[in-house]
């Protein structure tokens, strides 16, 4: 390792103790996710303390699917830039690992100047819905022990797909994801994050029923951060909800122009701060 590169390793670790300490209060870590360059330094300017991204977001920019077959060369150059742009800790949804073992999965987050990552249990790769609970905790398990070989804590959130793949009836999904949850904590994730996870009973039965926090996705109407705190969610992001937002404001404003031919009519489609 040059003398670089030890440097920038060395950089990373109080940025993961901070992202780690962010999860443990007194309020949620509220993570509004991006998706690029722009985004990241305009979250940022806005005060928050971690920078996430969005799998979703950043695979719609290069046009990949979010099925976790997106191009992991192209994706860590990506999130290198975006590492670079800021000064604060980013965490990055890099959907299951895109194939990836476990030592260059924690050796490219790394490089890649992130010290955080989620990582799915959707079965993207084989017959199944989800990934075998006790494979993926093993798989999480690996990710850890090569975090801890480097030296630095990598902050895993560990997402449980059983509600947004609707394993079995309401109370099925919720006992999945109680024991893939306390599976993954046990493996060393250090969230679980329920994802499509949005009624307030199932919500307040999952955080009683785990040691460590959750994570979970606010929605338009839901409920308030001092609501979610209150069931014990420990941390809110947006997923891919502000990059559609972008997008269909763009697609507003490109429809009234080509309807209208008129110039005016893209402004008009904009929310006056952006006019």
């Amino acid at each position: 390792m040059t003398t670089s590169e030890f440097q920038s390793m060395a950089s990373l670790k109080p940025k993961a103790q901070v992202l780690l300490d962010a999860h443990q209060g007194p309020d949620p870590l509220v993570l509004p996710n991006i998706w690029d360059v722009t985004s990241a330094r305009t979250v940022a300017a806005a005060g928050f303390p971690v920078i996430a991204t969005s799998s979703r977001a950043i695979a719609g920019v290069f046009g990949f699917q979010d099925n976790d077959s997106s191009n992991p060369d192209s994706i860590f150059n990506f999130l290198t830039r975006i590492a670079e742009a800021v000064s604060l800790p980013v965490t990055a949804d890099l959907e299951a690992g895109y194939g990836l073992v476990s030592e260059e999965l924690v050796g490219r987050i790394f490089a890649a100047g992130l010290v955080g990552c989620n990582l799915e249990d959707t079965d993207h790769h084989g017959d199944s819905v989800l990934i075998d609970a006790n494979e993926q905790a093993g798989f999480i398990a690996r990710v850890r022990a090569a975090s801890d070989s480097a030296g630095i804590h990598l902050v895993i959130n560990a997402r449980v797909d059983s509600f947004i793949r609707q394993v079995g009836n309401d109370d099925q999904q919720l006992e999945d994801a109680v024991r893939r949850g306390r599976l993954y904590l046990e493996a060393g994730a250090d969230c679980i994050y329920p994802i499509a996870l949005v009624d307030r009973e199932r919500i307040a039965r999952l955080t009683d029923s785990l040691s460590g926090p959750v994570n979970v996705v606010a929605r338009k109407g839901g409920m308030s951060i001092k609501e979610l705190a209150s069931l014990g969610v420990r941390r809110i992001s947006f997923a891919s909800a502000l990059f559609q937002s972008m997008n269909d404001q763009l697609r507003r404003a490109a429809l009234r122009l080509a309807e209208s031919k008129n110039l005016d009519s893209v402004w008009q489609a904009m929310p006056a701060t952006s006019r």
